[in-house]
């Protein structure tokens, strides 16, 4: 598969020295982005940081960051995590500061990032893998999505895909890197959530759903 996609969207370098975020706007973005848009996550993180520094955002009223994030859905659920979140962060490190996460074995940081309100084990490995190259990898739904159709792992939830998945890759960041960004382009642009476009799809040979349901595979359910 990695070798098809790689041929399809080309190399997807990971480069921790110049990574797209910093690790704690990678978290807190990766919370807001959860049933959003990136443009309204982007909208919405940058609101956040209107109210200023970490501190601030942990001491303003629970209904301004909410209202600050409110291009994210759910904000009123959102909001008191994120909160929640900065403190127990600013417990372990005063500075916000994730750089312990590079020395701890990977099941431990796993375990240190899921024990904040809000975050899941996808938002984790992002932060772990996109941040520090750690050897994780990061199920979204498109992510689940192709791999579910195509019958690399069978019918389960996001959380069970994350284990399944991360047993059968090698334990290589820069080669779970690239799979997973080009899984999420090939998710986006071809096999979509409704009507994928089977006939363009360079894994349409080696899925199982192409080979029940031809150009006509129904709209994905995890049920």
């Amino acid at each position: 598969m990695k070798e098809q996609l790689h041929a399809e969207y080309g190399a997807r370098p990971l480069d921790t020295a110049h990574p797209r975020r910093a690790p704690m706007h990678e978290l807190i973005s990766t919370i807001l982005s959860q049933r959003t848009t990136h443009e309204d996550e982007e909208a919405a993180y940058h609101e956040l940081r209107m109210l200023g520094d970490w501190d601030a955002i942990i001491d303003a009223p629970v209904e301004q960051v909410a209202h600050a994030i409110r291009r994210s859905n759910y904000p009123e659920s959102k909001a008191p995590r994120i909160q929640a979140s900065l403190r127990q962060i600013r417990e372990h490190a005063p500075d916000y500061q994730l750089d312990f996460l590079a020395d701890l074995p990977v099941k431990e940081a796993l375990k240190w990032l899921t024990a904040l309100p809000g975050v899941g084990v996808k938002t984790a490995s992002l932060v772990l893998l996109f941040n520090y190259a750690r050897p994780v990898f990061p199920v979204d739904t498109h992510v689940h999505r192709i791999n579910t159709r195509v019958g690399t792992i069978p019918r389960m939830g996001e959380q069970a895909a994350h284990r399944a998945l991360l047993a059968l890759l090698p334990p290589d960041p820069p080669f779970l890197y690239e799979l997973h960004k080009n899984l999420l382009r090939h998710g986006q642009q071809v096999c979509q959530w409704t009507r994928p476009k089977c006939r363009v799809c360079v894994l349409r040979e080696r899925c199982d759903a192409y080979a029940i349901y031809g150009d006509r595979v129904p709209s994905f359910s995890v049920k």
